[in-house]
């Protein structure tokens, strides 16, 4: 290197034969032609050395730059879903007011449900009634009498028939508003919200991982890898939307509210509950003690050891009658 004073220098890098990158990207030949005639630890000036290394340090930065490359076009795939799901969420911090997302949601969700009940634009001997009730009942806590609604209105049509069940889901959401007000209810639409998404982005994102290591497989099956990570990422993160709207209305429509006066109620009923597991770990806790006062203050006299019989020496005969002195018997 140079001198101290800031003046240009120049460094010299060392390589041994045995490293990797020599022994991978250049012949043993090479090696045993350069070194021949020459001492051991002696340095290894050559010309056509120099260039193998170069040649050598290109192929190995070409395939880096490739790696990097690939790293980067799947990482971009995560990072375009990444700003939507933020951008999402950075709508549901700043507003206050979410019910108008939660009314479309909502559509979307009961329409889907009932097309897979009621087909579009299909024969009425097509639709399970049935199956659309227990439905209704089981995922969203509606007990809507359809087959009775048929059975009084011939003219009940399908258009007709979606309106109503959408119409008498929206009312059955509305007294659960007027029970707990607007604003209690705003806020708790929001905080379902903003979990719900929060716990199914996680979970996405360790499919995206899953995905994308074992992705290179698709390779054997002559399919780009590329294009398959990305068709099935946006495949998942379509049913990463999905899940959302469906989870969301499915919480709030079993939601069950109640009033003020029932909530008191149920609180005092806690709070004395709790009252009396107090009064009696406190009367378990003063009868134990008292038991070890007790047998504290009686404490039981120590019993001597009496023999029946004299003790026996060492020396003298063993009274079993062997004739062997104690100590050997």
């Amino acid at each position: 290197r140079s001198g101290r004073q800031g003046d240009a220098g120049s460094s010299r890098f060392y390589l041994s034969m045995e490293d990797t990158l020599l022994r991978i990207f250049t012949s043993d030949r090479m090696a045993s032609l350069i070194q021949s005639g020459m001492e051991e630890g002696e340095a290894i000036e050559s010309k056509m050395l120099s260039r193998s290394i170069e040649k050598a340090q290109r192929k190995v930065e070409g395939r880096n730059f490739d790696i990097r490359k690939q790293l980067l076009e799947y990482d971009d795939v995560a990072n375009d879903q990444r700003k939507v799901v933020y951008e999402l969420r950075d709508e549901l911090m700043s507003s206050d007011d979410i019910s108008e997302m939660i009314e479309h949601n909502r559509e979307d969700v009961f329409t889907s449900v009932i097309d897979e009940y009621i087909p579009p634009q299909s024969l009425e001997d097509m639709w399970d009634i049935a199956g659309l009730q227990d439905r209704l009942k089981n995922d969203f806590d509606l007990d809507f009498d359809i087959q009775g609604w048929l059975d009084e209105d011939d003219k009940l049509y399908e258009e007709a028939l979606r309106e109503r069940i959408l119409g008498m889901a929206v009312d059955s959401y509305k007294q659960k508003e007027e029970v707990v007000g607007a604003q209690v209810l705003r806020n708790f639409e929001k905080s379902v919200m903003l979990q719900t998404l929060d716990g199914l982005w996680k979970e996405h994102l360790a499919a995206m991982d899953h995905l994308r290591q074992g992705i290179h497989l698709r390779g054997y099956a002559q399919k780009n890898p590329k294009q398959e990570y990305k068709r099935e990422s946006f495949e998942l993160f379509e049913g990463l939307l999905d899940v959302l709207k469906t989870d969301v209305v499915t919480i709030l429509s079993k939601v069950r509210v109640q009033q003020q006066e029932e909530v008191e109620k149920m609180e005092a009923q806690r709070q004395a509950q709790a009252e009396e597991a107090a009064r009696r770990a406190q009367a378990q806790h003063a009868t134990a003690e008292n038991q070890l006062g007790d047998d504290e203050a009686e404490p039981a006299s120590p019993q001597t050891v009496v023999r029946d019989e004299r003790k026996v020496g060492r020396n003298e005969p063993c009274p079993c009658g062997s004739g062997k002195k104690y100590k050997q018997c």
